[in-house]
Parts: C-alpha cells; sequence; structure tokens
C-alpha cells in the first residue's frame, strides 16, 4: 500500500470511529435486600443512572450510590417488586448530556456526563412537578412561553466561592410583623424554622410565599404527608402565591433516593433563577426529612450509625445543600433559603436540629405553648436569633427590636408570679410597665395568614408600641 493511501485510509477510520455509536456497557443484577440492590459486570461513577431490565418486560431506574470492589451498589426509585437474579442493567445517558473529551485527549474518542439533568427555567412557573421534573398537576407537559427548548442543569453543583459572594447588606420583606420587626432577614441569608408537628409551620411559610418580595418562589416539600401536598397548593399557597411558585413534592411514600433528589432539584431551579440576575426564596420543608431519607440510604449501603443512628455522612450532605444557597457574585441575584426542622417531641437538641443551627443564619422557633394558646404565627421570639440582622437593619430600628425584646422577656420571666396573684403592684416598677404593655405586644406578634405587614409598618408599630412603654423599663 502506497503512504498516501495508508494516511487516507488512517484518516477514514478515524472519521468512522468517531461516527460510530458507543459500545453498551451491561451488567447484571446479582442481590436485592431491602433499599439496596448489588450489580457486576460495570464500572460506574457514583451518582451515574442506570436501567434495571428483566425479559418479561419490566424496567426499573435506579442510581449507583456506592461501590465495593466490583460490585456496584444501586438504589431504585421506586419498589423492585417483581426483579429476579440476573436481570440486565444497562448505563442511561443523561437528557441533554454533554460530550466531553476523555483522559487520553483524542477526538474521536469522546465519553459522556452520567450525571441526572433535569428541567429549569421559566417553563416552571406555577407548576407542580416530581423529583424527576415530570409535573403532576395534570396541566400538560412543561413548554417553555418563548416556544425554545426547554433549558436542564445537573443536580449536583458546588457552591459559589465564600470570596467571590456578595455580602448580605439588604433587608427582605416577608411580609410577616414578627419575623420583619425582631428577627429581620437579609436578602441570600438562610435560616431555620424549627417545630414540632401542627405547630403552624405550613401557615407560616405559606405566608412568606405569598407576601416575600421575591421574584420566584421555589417550595420543596420533601418527605412531608402526601396529603398536606394539595392542601398546601390550594389552601395555603393559593392561585396567587402559586402563579410565581414552583413546587417540587417528594412525600413520605417516594423511595430515599427520590427525596434526596427532590431537595437537589428545588436548589439547582433556584440556582438557575439566581443566574439570571433574579431574586428567588426558597421553602424546603423539610431539612429533617432530607437527612432521614440519607440516613436511611447510608445504613442499606452499610455505613456504620453514629449520632442517634444518624451516620457521618449525613451531617456532611447538610451543609453540602444549605450552602448552594445565598448571594451570588456582586450584582447577581440571590437565594433566600427557608429549612424547617422537626424537632422530635419539641426537643431542641436534635442532632439534626442542633447541626442545623451551626450552619444557618439563624433560627426561627415555633411554640407549642403559643399554637395552643391560639397564638399565630406561634413564633417564640426569646428563642430566635436572625444573625444577619445587625447588618441589615438601622441601629434605631435594632434597638427598638432590642427593647421590646427585653421588656418581653421581664414578663415572660415574672409570669408565673404574677399568674398565682404572688407578685404585688409598685414592687418593681419595670416589672409593672412590661405588665401594663404585655397585652399591646402579644397583640403585636399576632398575625391573621389572610394579611401582611410590611417592614416599613412593622417599623412603625413597633415605635409606636414602645413610645408608650416608659424608658428604662427594661433595665434590672
Amino acid at each position: 500500500m502506497q503512504p498516501g493511501r495508508y494516511v487516507d485510509f488512517l484518516g477514514e477510520c478515524r472519521t468512522l470511529a468517531a461516527s460510530s455509536e458507543p459500545f453498551e456497557p451491561r451488567g447484571r443484577l446479582t442481590r436485592a435486600a431491602g433499599l439496596v440492590m448489588e450489580a457486576v459486570g460495570l464500572k460506574l461513577p457514583v451518582g451515574a443512572q442506570v436501567l434495571v431490565v428483566q425479559g418479561d418486560g419490566l424496567k426499573l431506574d435506579a442510581e449507583v450510590v456506592g461501590f465495593s470492589g466490583e460490585r456496584l451498589f444501586l438504589m431504585p426509585t421506586s419498589e423492585p417488586q417483581g426483579l429476579r437474579p440476573g436481570a440486565m442493567v444497562v448505563a442511561q445517558e443523561p437528557k441533554t448530556a454533554r460530550p466531553r473529551l476523555d483522559r487520553a485527549n483524542h477526538p474521536w474518542r469522546r465519553t459522556e456526563d452520567r450525571g441526572r439533568r433535569l428541567p429549569v427555567g421559566d417553563a416552571l412557573l406555577g407548576r407542580v412537578l416530581d423529583p424527576n421534573g415530570e409535573p403532576i398537576d395534570r396541566r400538560g407537559p412543561l413548554t417553555e412561553p418563548s416556544g425554545q427548548a426547554l433549558a436542564y442543569q445537573p443536580l449536583s453543583r458546588r457552591p459559589i466561592n465564600a470570596m467571590e459572594r456578595e455580602p448580605i447588606r439588604s433587608a427582605l420583606d416577608v411580609g410577616v410583623r414578627a419575623i420583619n420587626a425582631l428577627l429581620t432577614v437579609g436578602r441570600g441569608q438562610r435560616i431555620g424554622l424549627f417545630a414540632g408537628s401542627g405547630v403552624g409551620k405550613s401557615v407560616l411559610m405559606g405566608m412568606m410565599a405569598r407576601y416575600t418580595s421575591a421574584d420566584v418562589t421555589v417550595v420543596g416539600l420533601i418527605g412531608e404527608r402526601g396529603r398536606e401536598v394539595k392542601e398546601f397548593i390550594e389552601d395555603i399557597l393559593g392561585p396567587e402565591g402559586l402563579r410565581r411558585a414552583i413546587v417540587v413534592a417528594a412525600p413520605a411514600d417516594t423511595p430515599p433516593l427520590m427525596r434526596l433528589q427532590g431537595a437537589a432539584y428545588a436548589t439547582a431551579i433556584a440556582e438557575r433563577f439566581r443566574d439570571r440576575g433574579q431574586h428567588v426564596l426558597l421553602l424546603m420543608d423539610s431539612l429533617t426529612r432530607y437527612a432521614m431519607a440519607a440516613r436511611e440510604i447510608a445504613l442499606a449501603i452499610g455505613e456504620p450509625p453514629a449520632t442517634k443512628g444518624y451516620p457521618p455522612s449525613v451531617f456532611a450532605r447538610l451543609p453540602q445543600l444549605v450552602e448552594r444557597a445565598g448571594n451570588a457574585a456582586a450584582g447577581g441575584g440571590s437565594i433566600t433559603g427557608f429549612y424547617t426542622v422537626l424537632t422530635e417531641g419539641d426537643d431542641p437538641q436534635d442532632p439534626v436540629a442542633d447541626a442545623a443551627r451551626a450552619i444557618l443564619d439563624g433560627h426561627i422557633v415555633l411554640s407549642r405553648r403559643l399554637a395552643e394558646a391560639g397564638h399565630y404565627p406561634a413564633i417564640d421570639v426569646e428563642a430566635s436569633i436572625s444573625r444577619v440582622m445587625p447588618a441589615v437593619t438601622s441601629p434605631h430600628q435594632y434597638e427598638a427590636a432590642r427593647r421590646f425584646k427585653s421588656v418581653f422577656s421581664r414578663y415572660q420571666r415574672n409570669r408565673d408570679l404574677i399568674s398565682v396573684g404572688a407578685y404585688v403592684a409598685g414592687a418593681d416598677p419595670a416589672l409593672d410597665a412590661a405588665i401594663a404593655a404585655f397585652p399591646q405586644m402579644e397583640g403585636f406578634l399576632q398575625q391573621p395568614m389572610d394579611q401582611s405587614s410590611s417592614l416599613q409598618d412593622a417599623e412603625q408599630r413597633i415605635d409606636a408600641l414602645l413610645r408608650s412603654i416608659p424608658t428604662g423599663s427594661e433595665s434590672r
């Protein structure tokens, strides 16, 4: 063969190799026990998507969650009923996967990014989705208003460099008087709602979803009762709140992998709008159910339990999720995140609650005692704090909040003495002023769910209230 013809032949081979379909790797299922399946014959990274296929037509989506030697640990996205040993396991390519060069850097050799990518953008506004990005509101498929193709984004993403983030410097109006006046939230803050069951956290979230001054609201309902999903959307969020909101629902009956994916998907949607320079309100209900799902997966693949049955990887996942919220670089958008934390038996020392307090920028505690007394929203202002409040409020407003809490706390410390008639009026002038002002202070902290209170209104009302209290009444 002449040298010229040899070069042409080699070039044709390269062209054919570049245009040919890649070999489809396949494995087989060897074990299925509880939540985890095992497969051999494949070498895939953690997070890769696979399809388990059986000869009778049964198909099941799964994700690689770990490996040991030649064995892959798979977590199914639904119940693995009907699977038999030896079922075929095929690697799946994600939607709109982007090709990239492999390590050899040869242009005719290409690999695929196997990370899960789901739809994001304006097509999702006003819709209710499952963790796979599929609509569950029976309003048809997702379509972009402009008629363009849907945009897809990876579920996993590194947080923005801490030195590149815009500092939290502006206050965010959430429409709730007690929060605006005493626990002022900054745009881009991450704050926790700590509560037991049945104390009104869903109602408080619905108020913030309707009244917060944000461009887009993203709600992640993770691991809660399925009944609450429709009730939250129709009764609490309402048509007006849903119009500029996106809801990702992963109820308690979904597999733990889907609950983790639901939280990551809601965060990815919020990141998309933040990247476009918009201000996003992210409501995640709840961070505790997210941690429980991570615990189920970690225990299923053999990770040893540590604190109250939670493996160490659970406490590593929490900051990875939370740190994705916050401000973008200077001049960009923001994600203000509210994460509900369930305190089991109203125990604030629950390990998840303790970890959440350490990684969040503040916490709002809802009191069962207040809820049982019909005090809504049942915010315990003494146990709550916003760590960024000094940076987003004026010195006058911050001092007004400090004085309000001081007078309110003086009454609460002596509440038992007052209730049983053991306190004699005139013995403590500061306490006398607190007793006289308490009905007004209690009324200030209460707010109907169908009413909004702006930052300016809250500041004016707290100033008017404090003017009726003698100066120095908060001193000991």
